[in-house]
């Protein structure tokens, strides 16, 4: 869709534009989700365990808990991401910022940010821990040193991800700051180009007013 440089910082297109954001957000959860809570019922059931095992009580307990949390944050981003969508698609597909305020993305706004952290942050921490768990149960019967690798290979990726989220949504939220600051600027400008023209039109009348009378 093409927009004039004056048309970039109206309402209507700045809404246009966080309703392009939060359809790819929506799909992204809506994959992700789909993809993850799919391997997490896989491990769950392909998992062997038998009554001589010598896995202890906590960890079976705390691989049961992490499968059922993983599963249960990613359907319901998942639930939250096809809901909302087929009613964002609906308007995106008209190809008509005029009629943006259709959709209910602002509206949602606080339900697709929900979809997008459970997909994207907890889903994945969720995922990895139950990575770490998984290669626990599994291995431990067998393997205890094999167990502890696997935990000990999974701490610095973990470390790693959540170094890498935080910088992330830091740059993020600096760079809609240094936006919304640009953006405020440029209506400041516009401000005073608009009081600079009332000023010299009404000079400009006053002295037509004062010509008339001399």
């Amino acid at each position: 869709m093409s927009q004039s440089g004056d048309g970039l910082h109206t309402p209507s297109y700045l809404s246009w534009r966080k309703l392009q954001l939060s359809r790819a957000k929506l799909k992204a959860s809506s994959k992700t989700s789909a993809l993850l809570s799919g391997f997490a019922m896989v491990a769950m059931v392909e998992v062997q365990l038998s009554t001589e095992t010598k896995v202890p009580t906590e960890m079976l307990i705390a691989f049961a808990v992490c499968t059922t949390l993983l599963v249960a944050v990613h359907m319901l981003a998942l639930m939250i991401s096809t809901c909302i969508l087929p009613n964002i698609e609906a308007v995106c597909n008209l190809h008509s910022i005029s009629l943006v305020h259709e959709s209910p993305h602002e509206r949602l706004h606080w339900y697709i940010e929900v979809a997008w952290a459970f997909s994207t942050l907890l889903g994945l921490i969720l995922f990895l821990i139950e990575i770490a768990i998984l290669c626990w149960v599994k291995f431990y019967d067998f393997s205890e040193v094999a167990a502890w690798s696997a935990c000990v290979v999974l701490i610095p990726v973990l470390i790693v991800f959540l170094a890498f989220a935080v910088h992330f949504y830091r740059s993020l939220v600096a760079h809609k700051y240094e936006v919304t600051v640009s953006g405020i600027r440029e209506l400041e400008l516009l401000k005073e180009q608009i009081e600079s023209t009332d000023i010299e039109g009404r000079n400009g009348s006053m002295l037509q007013s004062t010509t008339h009378i001399v």
